[in-house]
């Protein structure tokens, strides 16, 4: 079994080095923009668009006199893996899967946008093709590929290609694994470094641990664990929501895009990079103590795009209780619960767990005990009692056991174990350990 891994570090340069990394990540932008260009050309005239199409009109790139810093400035390497990259952004535009999961808003229409081509004539810009990149948008980054051949580890710092010689970083942690590729990326001023690794197991992972447990996901409380167990809910966008607020007025009293606006958009940018970097902290320390202590999780498929869908209506049908579900939509993205997910189901693949995504449906409305579903069991947000049997207990631990049941139900021979999840879930006893 290949185990692959990505290690991320605060990389530190100098002023010298820095000055190296911006011309490098500042090429690999200018040759995404204009393959991009040369792209929307091609789909014009309905020609075929993919890696190695585009990766050859590279060097017609370098070779004009224009642009011949990109033959002292840049990396050739990034640029393959960049111009790769663009390659990989139309693939998924032409996959019809892709465009299958992707719901416009059709109560808020927006103006439509044009590239205008060489000749005159315009094309329309739609969902999902690959945007032009930007340097106010504070996000660059390259790749290097064959890490062997170009890069090195010596202690705490590496050595990159083009002149950029030995660079500090902040390891935290020992790198395990065969060393595949190193990303550079500068996000809001400051750069980072990432591993992306690959080890190959002798054999499968096995869990140590041999206990289950079920996972009910809130406002409130952020988990709700099927022992009793509640964890709060961070809310770092909450916290910096008055100053965020406070930061845009004054943005929007200065001239658009002087130098005053561009120092004070980058304030913007630091506090959401601070605010995402909170709950992204809090969102590992909790998935990794939950995947260590259990091998077995199960939770709800939630879809948080639809539950955190406007509900501001159309112009001739106008929505409902609009504020009070702005304000909710606020708090269901504020908790993170799709990354929490995506942590908790790489983590357990790492250890050896597996990871149960169970139909929400009737969750919190189904008594544990009886397993009778009345949405009048559910009295309260946090009180539950069973109008059929009288058993009393939280709603959401009772949703928890349920959720932990169903899981149970899933891996079973009634259940299935195909994928997806099964429309009828029957829900069982709760086993405490996990065979």
């Amino acid at each position: 079994m290949k185990l692959n891994k990505a290690y991320k570090f605060r990389l530190e340069p100098n002023a010298e080095q820095a000055v190296i990394l911006n011309n490098l990540v500042g090429s690999a932008r200018f040759v995404w923009n204009h393959m991009l260009a040369i792209s929307f050309e091609m789909f014009a005239k309905d020609e075929f668009i993919n890696a190695t199409n585009l990766v050859n009109k590279i060097v017609g790139l370098k070779n004009n006199p224009d642009f011949a810093f990109l033959k002292t400035h840049a990396n050739a390497v990034s640029l393959q893996q960049k111009v790769r990259d663009l390659a990989a952004a139309w693939s998924r535009f032409f996959d019809p899967k892709v465009h299958a999961r992707l719901k416009e808003n059709k109560n808020k229409p927006r103006k439509p946008k044009f590239f205008k081509l060489a000749d005159g004539t315009e094309i329309q810009r739609r969902p999902l093709m690959p945007q032009f990149k930007r340097k106010a948008d504070g996000c660059d980054s390259i790749r290097l590929v064959q890490f062997d051949k170009y890069c090195r580890i010596e202690g705490k710092r590496i050595k990159l290609p083009n002149g950029v010689g030995l660079v500090k970083f902040r390891k935290s942690q020992d790198i395990i694994g065969t060393i595949k590729n190193v990303t550079i990326s500068k996000k809001t001023g400051h750069w980072y470094v990432s591993f992306g690794t690959e080890r190959e197991l002798a054999q499968n992972p096995r869990h140590s641990s041999k206990s289950a447990i079920g996972l009910d996901m809130g406002i409130s409380k952020l988990l709700t664990t099927s022992n009793g167990e509640t964890i709060k809910p961070k809310n770092s966008f909450k916290a910096n929501q008055i100053k965020l607020a406070k930061l845009q007025r004054q943005l929007s009293r200065k001239v658009l895009f002087s130098q005053n606006w561009k120092k004070h958009n980058r304030k913007i940018q630091k506090l959401h990079h601070h605010i995402a970097n909170i709950r992204h902290d809090y969102l590992h320390k909790i998935t990794t103590t939950i995947s260590k202590n259990h091998a077995m999780i199960a939770c709800e498929d939630l879809s948080v795009t639809n539950m955190s869908k406007s509900a501001s209506g159309t112009t001739a049908q106008k929505g409902r209780n609009v504020k009070a579900k702005s304000g909710l939509n606020k708090s269901i993205l504020d908790q993170g619960w799709g990354m929490m997910i995506d942590m908790l189901e790489y983590k357990q693949q790492w250890r050896g767990g597996i990871l149960i995504k169970v139909n929400p449906r009737y969750t919190s409305q189904t008594c544990y005990q009886c397993k009778h579903i009345a949405k009048e069991n559910r009295q309260t947000q946090s009180k539950f009692e069973c109008v059929k049997c009288g058993h009393k207990a939280n709603a959401d631990i009772n949703a928890a056991r349920n959720i932990l049941s169903a899981g149970h139900a899933v891996l079973s021979a009634e259940g299935g174990c195909s994928k997806g999840r099964p429309m009828k879930q029957k829900t069982c006893d709760i086993r405490e350990k996990v065979a």
